[in-house]
């Protein structure tokens, strides 16, 4: 099923976010709003930081009022202060990242205010390049599973990773693929073939 949506996307083409801190502070202010809202917010921020880059004393330097200011919520300036704050203690090693499992990578940002398991996970495929990594509470990847299988409802957790077996070691590039299924048109999320 995924071998025809692989042939219609073509190869795979993740980019990787290289710089972590700035791809952590992103996936803060992504979370429950349009990516174009995000982008927006994210522009502003950096403007505001300007000559200075996103870095975690940047972020602990502007107030709540100053990132309410650029349209960051309470709630996301506390888990921007928290992430920087941990980043500066020590307590998130992101420069270690690359050398840790993936349970240590998920386990050392879910203790940062606001991030949790997805955004974790999200890190991994995006910023490290992990390859065998299975959003499985990831709406999108759950949409393209019922597509691509017929489903008559989303997949649960279990299911969703039964679906998902054939695809280890590389649950990374296929939910790529996920993703990129759900822009094709056909009700399995191919193309009608005629």
């Amino acid at each position: 099923m995924l071998r025809e949506v692989i042939e219609q996307v073509g190869p795979f083409a993740l980019r990787l976010q290289g710089a972590r801190f700035p791809m952590l502070v992103r996936s803060i202010l992504s979370q429950q709003i349009s990516g174009k809202a995000a982008r927006s917010i994210e522009t502003r921020l950096r403007d505001r930081l300007k000559p200075f880059r996103v870095t975690p004393e940047a972020i602990a330097s502007l107030s709540a009022e100053e990132l309410r200011g650029v349209g960051v919520s309470p709630q996301k300036a506390r888990s921007l202060h928290d992430l920087a704050s941990r980043v500066a203690q020590g307590e998130v090693r992101l420069s270690r990242m690359g050398r840790m499992s993936d349970d240590e990578v998920i386990a050392e940002l879910i203790q940062v205010r606001g991030i949790g398991v997805w955004t974790a996970q999200m890190f991994l495929m995006f910023s490290l390049g992990r390859p065998d990594v299975f959003p499985h509470d990831d709406f999108g990847i759950r949409s393209a599973l019922k597509r691509l299988h017929r489903l008559s409802e989303l997949p649960d957790r279990a299911t969703s990773h039964h679906l998902a077996s054939p695809w280890r070691p590389y649950a990374t590039i296929a939910s790529w693929y996920c993703w990129r299924s759900l822009d094709l048109p056909g009700e399995s999320g191919t193309a009608d073939a005629g």
